[in-house]
């Protein structure tokens, strides 16, 4: 009990040094943070961050909008949802970058070149956010997150939109996540076949840490780049990938080859109705969630619900039309999936489909 006394005393003492705000000297500077990807999931992308450093007021304090709680009641349902509350936090310089360090993530840092004005202007700002309703934020992948967040408040400080997307803007969100899950097979599969339409679009939006970085290196402010001293902080991490066959489309692929190879109806049925059941997630997902993401997710051509109905139908009549229906809409998806990235992803899939209703339909017997 008395260690949590101490802990809430020394955490009150630590934030209200950052409520009570020093006037920056002329010395203090803004840069940007665009840090690395690392092993997990929610850590793929990167992030971002901004810090303010004065070494006249002995100051050196990195905010991120990347914090979440992991305790936040029923978070991977809020998550799902789109309703999962992510919020600014702040750090000093040494604990931000140790453990960047550990991670063996790189980090870059742009320094910007803001007027002192506005130099406070951010500053305040953001210990304002510390302590106020504007401390949290509804995440969205790709509307609102940390990248977006910084994007916005730098912005704002310049009141106007000075950090534009420099990226390719003529591929689709999709396209440009896709890289990102390299020897990740079973996180990429999963992305792209729970992604609806809207990734599909084009990737007009800056959201990504990597674009900001780029996107800063190219903003001007009256003529005059914004960006004006760019440094290494922590030097990527070569690290050799090792070949994982579960981790591959290899492994994915030798199963559905073992049911073509098994040859039985009852088989085939299974693997239909596994099939349905993540159609049915997929189709609840899309109304469930408040991720737009998510929405109009047209893998359940592939996955599709209907599947799981085809046991129960017992007039052969009507299962040999079903499953007419059910190819027809096979062959739609193809003909969307034709210039997909993921379509080597899902084409064994599609394969095994094809074949494991056709083996399904020939065991229907037609009353004469």
């Amino acid at each position: 009990m008395i260690k949590k006394l101490l802990l809430l005393f020394f955490s009150l003492v630590y934030f209200t040094s950052f409520s009570q705000n020093p006037t920056l000297s002329k010395q203090a500077t803004i840069s940007v943070f665009t840090c690395g990807k690392g092993n997990e999931l929610y850590t793929v992308f990167g992030h971002t961050a901004i810090r303010i450093k004065d070494e006249i007021n002995n100051l050196d304090v990195v905010y991120n909008y990347g914090a979440f709680d992991f305790n936040t009641e029923n978070f991977y349902l809020k998550f799902v949802k789109g309703d999962l509350q992510y919020f600014i936090g702040a750090s000093s310089f040494d604990d931000f970058i140790n453990e960047y360090q550990y991670e063996k993530r790189e980090v870059i840092e742009q320094y910007l070149d803001f007027p002192e004005a506005k130099k406070q202007e951010l500053y305040d700002k953001l210990n304002a956010s510390l302590f106020s309703e504007d401390r949290n934020y509804t995440y969205k992948f790709i509307d609102r997150n940390c990248t977006t967040m910084v994007v916005e408040k730098i912005n704002e400080s310049f009141g106007k939109n000075l950090i534009k997307k420099v990226d390719d803007t003529s591929i689709s969100y999709r396209e440009v996540l896709y890289p990102y899950f390299e020897n990740h097979f079973w996180n990429k599969l999963g992305i792209n076949i729970v992604f609806g339409a809207k990734t599909d679009k084009k990737a007009e939006k800056l959201f990504l840490p990597i674009e900001l970085l780029n996107s800063l290196d190219k903003a001007t402010v009256n003529g005059k780049p914004l960006v004006y001293k760019k440094e290494t902080v922590i030097k990527a991490h070569e690290s050799k990938t090792v070949f994982s066959f579960i981790n591959s489309i290899y492994f994915v692929s030798l199963i559905l080859l073992v049911i073509v190879v098994i040859n039985n109806k009852s088989v085939f049925t299974v693997y239909l109705i596994i099939l349905g059941l993540l159609g049915f997630f997929f189709a609840l997902m899309g109304f469930y969630s408040f991720h737009k993401e998510l929405l109009w997710n047209y893998n359940v051509l592939l996955f599709n619900p209907l599947y799981v109905i085809l046991p129960f139908i017992r007039n052969p009549k009507t299962l040999k039309k079903l499953i007419i229906f059910c190819v027809i809409m096979l062959l739609g998806y193809c003909i969307v999936m034709i210039n997909k990235p993921h379509l080597p992803l899902v084409l064994p899939f599609i394969v095994v489909t094809f074949y494991a209703l056709w083996k399904v339909n020939s065991t229907v017997k037609l009353v004469k």
